[in-house]
């Protein structure tokens, strides 16, 4: 059968056994029929995994708040993200021994680097730390946690199948669309964001698994937490909007494109001044410091806070100030807006810090949360400034799917997904404008999601450009060339003759006693006088050029096939960052990689 890839890896007995009956029961089943089948067993999993999860979730925050009395603040909310940062930061130092963070990110990678192959602990790590991370009040999302175990499910489906990089990666695909269907009840939602984000192929042979995979895990989902969706609100209640506030929608995308740029960008920065502390105390406690003290002000950004921006949706700002210092001004109309416009700016702090300081959590949920309240606030705004009478169910839901859309770079992901949590169809319309405008003006300021820019900026993000991700999995270490027979500057020509003698190629790298690259021997410069005894005393620097261009060892090679071009070349050096000599790359070995990987991938 073609998707098997046999390979010379010796298994465990167990998978072994596992590999065995399945190629009995799959005999007769052409290759779409097993990966229907399989996909259905992904669905089936991933379903499961997202109720795991969320049991453990829940669990943990109701044990640790429900008794609040939420007329009064409570201290331990200084106490509680601390905690639930240094048990998941343990667990995943002693017990995971392997980073699960950045759920999505990490998908990513595995998609290009690592042969789609991803741990097998990946299928209940995440849900462990993510679930004590939010739990504990970290103010993260359970999806991205969810996602990587939905692909660890797939990928290790397919690793049991024994299946070849393109079924595994489909595979993959299947179990993280299914664990977003699975959350959200949502099939469409879950499909659409494996296209979008993890820039899956669209064909008739990818497109019905995943398809399966997530209706089989939504109905998983439905079977066993009932058909309530996780976002309570009907559009129909409220209406849905009037022509004359198309120009509102406008700006409310403009709105949410600009505080996507500062969730980026804030979450870039938090990220890298957290890198920067090596101390695990010290990220510990100024992590635990600044969360706790800003959920002790702003409770509303305990967790994933869905809680919170579903009773705004619904009309209910009081919900906002449970268990807040600030209760007693939770009807006061400017300050419950002067309230959510703070919430929406720390919400990207306390997402980026417990990220940064251990946490396991995903931005999904956050970008949901800051989306919902920008939208409440502009009609907040506009119903206390012109006394109009906007509804905040609608534009809260409008705005989750503005941020959302820049922030993901996923407009119709968040389209979508608005539209089936919130049976909210009839808003197709300011849904479109508000996330197309978004994602224009966020994509203007920073072109990549909050998910690619650390993969581009190392190069190992796959796209719908086949060029590009042709490139991904081309590696400089693997077609660097070092055959070549290497000259001292002390050496004269004729001890480069009596080298050339033994030699097969037609250039040779110059260096210096340290091993420094000081410059190129061409076999043609040397032609003319090398077969002149009286010219071999000539030292072979009076020969010496220097190459058009230097490659560094650790470029990626989308950055290297422009230098060829714009050098007029077929042969460059590869140096370290101190200019040691390392060998060659040619551009002949490049473009015969490129051709073996480009009929690998399209298969």
């Amino acid at each position: 059968m073609n998707i098997i890839e046999q390979s010379g890896y010796i298994r465990p007995a167990r998978r072994e056994s596992i590999y065995r009956w399945f190629l009995r029961r799959t005999r007769k089943l052409t290759e779409r029929q097993v990966l229907a089948l399989l996909a259905v067993f992904v669905g089936i999993a991933a379903g499961f995994g997202t109720y795991l999860f969320e049991l453990l979730l829940y669990g943990i925050k109701s044990c640790l708040v429900s008794w609040f009395d939420v007329q009064s603040y409570h201290f331990l909310f200084l106490i509680y993200p601390t905690i639930g940062i240094i048990l998941a930061t343990l667990f995943v130092k002693y017990i995971v021994k392997d980073n699960i963070s950045a759920g999505v990110t990490r998908v990513l990678y595995a998609m290009s680097s690592r042969g789609s192959r991803i741990a097998g602990h990946n299928c209940w790590t995440s849900i462990v730390g993510g679930a004590t991370t939010i739990g504990f009040g970290g103010s993260v999302g359970p999806e991205a946690p969810i996602v990587l175990t939905g692909a660890a499910i797939g990928s290790n489906i397919g690793k049991l199948a024994r299946l070849n990089y393109k079924n595994i990666t489909l595979l993959l695909c299947c179990g993280s669309g299914a664990a977003l269907a699975a959350i959200f009840k949502a099939p469409i939602t879950g499909v659409i964001f494996v296209l979008e984000i993890l820039m899956l192929d669209i064909t008739s042979a990818s497109i019905i698994p995943l398809l399966i995979a997530t209706i089989t895990s939504t109905t998983i989902a439905i079977i066993l937490r009932g058909f309530d969706p996780l976002i309570s609100f009907e559009v129909g209640r409220e209406g849905t909007f009037v022509l004359k506030q198309i120009p509102l929608f406008i700006v409310l995308g403009c709105l949410c494109g600009l505080i996507s740029y500062y969730f980026t960008s804030m979450n870039s920065l938090i990220g890298k001044l957290f890198w920067g502390i090596k101390n695990q105390y010290v990220k510990w406690i100024t992590g635990g410091l600044v969360l706790g003290c800003l959920i002790f002000l702003f409770p509303a950004l305990y967790g994933e806070g869905y809680e919170s921006f579903t009773g705004l949706m619904n009309g209910s700002t009081d919900a906002l100030f449970n268990n807040s210092v600030f209760w007693s001004y939770r009807n006061t109309t400017w300050i419950v807006l002067c309230y959510i416009i703070a919430v929406i700016f720390f919400k990207v702090i306390a997402m980026a810090t417990t990220n940064a300081s251990g946490g396991v959590g995903g931005t999904f949920a956050p970008s949901l949360f800051v989306g919902a309240f920008m939208g409440a606030a502009t009609a907040l705004f506009c119903n206390m400034l012109f006394g109009w009478n906007l509804s905040i169910g609608v534009f809260t839901l409008v705005g989750m799917a503005g941020v959302m859309s820049a922030v993901m770079n996923a407009p119709l992901t968040a389209i979508f997904l608005i539209a089936e949590v919130s049976n909210g169809y009839s808003l197709f319309i300011p849904l479109m404008i508000t996330s197309c405008i978004a994602f224009a003006v966020d994509y203007y300021l920073n072109p990549d999601s909050i998910y690619t820019k650390q993969l581009r900026e190392r190069g190992e993000l796959l796209t719908h450009d086949k060029d590009s991700s042709v490139l991904v999995f081309l590696k400089l270490q693997d077609l660097m060339e070092t055959d070549f027979m290497r000259i001292r500057e002390n050496n004269t020509l004729g001890d480069v003759v009596s080298i050339i003698s033994s030699a097969h190629r037609n250039i040779f790298p110059v260096i210096d006693n340290f091993g420094l690259l000081l410059g190129v021997v061409q076999l043609d410069d040397l032609r003319e006088d090398m077969f002149k005894p009286q010219k071999w005393g000539t030292p072979i620097t009076s020969y010496m050029i220097q190459p058009p261009d230097k490659i560094l060892e650790n470029e990626q090679m989308q950055e290297i096939i422009p230098r060829f071009e714009q050098n007029h070349t077929w042969m460059l050096p590869v140096v370290d960052v101190k200019n040691h000599y390392r060998g060659f790359i040619s551009k002949s070995r490049i473009l015969d990689a490129y051709r073996e990987q480009l009929k690998k991938i399209s298969q």
